[in-house]
């Protein structure tokens, strides 16, 4: 497995981890036996803390994005100065470019 699939699976991990915490603390806070101002007080924070992760996951989505994308590059670039070596050495050598 790749380091690209290796994040993309622990990402895709802690995104559901991230995302059954917040579902089984609402539902939690919906069943405790607590009045109402205490309650809203406990979901406002749940929400804050919601907010707080998804910011972390968003950034660390848009880091991966940016490895993937350099690597992508790096390989584009790397496989377009192979084939222009390759048919430099062709037409030196008076053949006819090959289309492999």
């Amino acid at each position: 497995m790749s380091d690209n699939e290796e994040k993309g699976v622990v990402l895709n991990f802690l995104a559901g981890v991230g995302i059954g915490a917040i579902i089984g603390a609402g539902i939690a806070l919906l069943l405790a036996p607590k009045s109402g101002p205490e309650t809203r007080e406990d979901l406002k924070k749940a929400m804050q803390d919601l907010s707080k992760s998804s910011e972390d996951l968003r950034r660390r989505s848009a880091e991966l994005l940016e490895t993937a994308k350099s690597k992508v590059q790096q390989a584009y670039e790397a496989g377009k100065e192979t084939i222009q070596k390759r048919r430099a050495g062709e037409a030196q050598s008076g053949e006819a470019p090959s289309e492999s």
